[in-house]
């Protein structure tokens, strides 16, 4: 069990030393401690692009994965912004449904992939550009200097193209713009946000910093077999965000704390997770300190919290599926009892529902989930293929005990993407299907079934 004192780590991470975590690559991914300071002197340019947005449309859509779509869907929530829409599945219901409650010519799309080679968000941007005309001028992006994204944005006239910071990974990248450009749009006061979230790092570099007494108590918590963080729920969905960062920071190498958004604290096996919002603008110091917190438990669990080891393992296995053409197979395997009851204690159940999310859907998952809670073990669920690019790390690098239960429905006709051999449909199901194979491959405990057998 590794040893650390906490005036040590926190001395540490300000030096930028990698040997805290691993002494690999962890240098060149702490750029996120400098952002909220760089950020402050761009809000006059974000504030711009959105007020001229703002009096020429009605909707604004971002086309995001994992850290570029989670903290945007944060701001629409606790800000009410419902002119501000979140498109994070390839599910064609999903995408019809969306189409039709915006009227295209008032609509502005922005593109958000820090590699810019994300293949959902491409094939969405395509999506929508053909159905909106092909005009430029209707949207935005946000990606890494030099990225495929960018040259596609200057090619096709895109108004705005926003530099992402290349030393911070996705999911640190809150209040970076891919999280404030759609926060602008959403009308949040950046201003206010952002020196809430200085005040934050200030605080942290000091002996009572709020990050470190949090990532410390995280880790503490593992160690003493408390490895189930179950984040407070709070009206704008914190945790959907917080749980990307903590499964796929610290979910590898066998080791990892799981989170578990609005579950009971109360368990042997179970620690809380506490989310400080008095008001919608502490969000910018909360996310702050819940970055610091999971860098310095990644330090206790001596994992390196900046890489995703196992994520593109399940990007690879649907680009094989949708390379061998055909219908991506999926076979029904067992049934929602038979699985429960092979966990245990200290195991979590995990949903994982490539379905429609929509409101009735949303309220069978929540029976299903009830009917988990039956084994007594924490139980987490999440929409597919959304925690591929979040919580799938920690269900393939982590530590052996989750039971996994897929849910699928019909996904109803095929939805072309432009320049592709294959639709949406086929391409959920290949993300389905990658997915069970690769749980199956590592011996996880799995079963798929449908959702109308719920």
């Amino acid at each position: 069990m590794r040893e650390l004192d906490p005036q040590e780590i926190l001395e540490r991470i300000w030096e930028r030393d990698a040997t805290l975590w691993t002494g690999h690559d962890e240098a060149k991914w702490l750029g996120w401690l400098d952002e909220p300071a760089r950020m402050q002197q761009r809000v006059s340019e974000l504030d711009r692009f959105a007020g001229d947005a703002r009096g020429e449309f009605d909707s604004f859509v971002v086309l995001g994965m994992g850290g570029s779509s989670l903290a945007p869907e944060v701001f629409r929530r606790l800000f009410g912004a419902g002119e501000l829409h979140v498109l994070d599945t390839t599910h064609p219901k999903a995408i019809r449904a969306l189409e039709a409650s915006l009227d295209l010519g008032r609509t502005l799309f922005v593109s958000a992939s820090k590699s810019g080679t994300t293949l959902e968000t491409r094939s969405h941007t395509d999506y929508f550009w053909e159905r909106s005309g092909k005009e430029g001028v209707r949207f935005a992006a946000v990606t890494d200097p030099g990225s495929a994204l960018e040259q596609l944005a200057k090619e096709r006239g895109f108004r705005a193209v926003f530099a992402g910071e290349p030393t911070i990974g996705g999911r640190y990248s809150a209040l970076s713009p891919f999280g404030l450009v759609p926060a602008a749009l959403a009308n949040v006061d950046l201003g206010a946000l952002l020196s809430r979230a200085a005040s934050m790092v200030d605080a942290c570099r000091g002996e009572d910093s709020p990050g470190l007494e949090l990532g410390f108590r995280l880790g503490q918590g593992w160690q003493e077999g408390q490895d189930k963080v179950c984040i407070d729920p709070t009206p704008g969905g914190f945790g959907l965000w917080a749980e990307q960062l903590l499964a796929e920071s610290t979910g590898k190498e066998g080791k990892g704390l799981i989170p578990a958004p609005g579950e009971d604290a109360d368990g042997p096996d179970r620690q809380p997770g506490e989310v400080e919002l008095d008001e919608p603008l502490d969000l910018g110091a909360e996310f702050f300190r819940w970055e610091f917190a999971t860098a310095v438990a990644g330090a206790v669990l001596g994992i390196n919290p900046f890489d995703q080891p196992n994520v593109q393992e399940a990007k690879d296995r649907t680009n094989a599926i949708l390379e061998k053409g055909g219908d991506p197979p999926l076979d029904l395997e067992g049934s929602a009892d038979e699985l429960f009851a092979q966990a245990t204690e200290g195991d979590y159940v995990c949903i994982q529902a490539f379905v429609e999310p929509n409101a009735e859907n949303e309220a069978v998952l929540d029976r299903l989930v009830a009917r988990a809670r039956g084994t007594g073990c924490v139980v987490t669920h999440g929409y597919g293929p959304r925690y591929l690019h979040s919580t799938g790390q920690l269900h393939k690098g982590g530590p052996p005990t989750g039971v996994f239960l897929q849910v699928i429905d019909d996904t109803g006709p095929e939805l072309p993407i432009p320049g592709r051999r294959f639709g949406f449909g086929r391409l959920i199901r290949a993300q389905a299907a990658g997915d069970y194979s690769a749980l199956k491959e590592r011996g996880r405990r799995v079963a798929r079934i449908r959702l109308e057998d719920i």
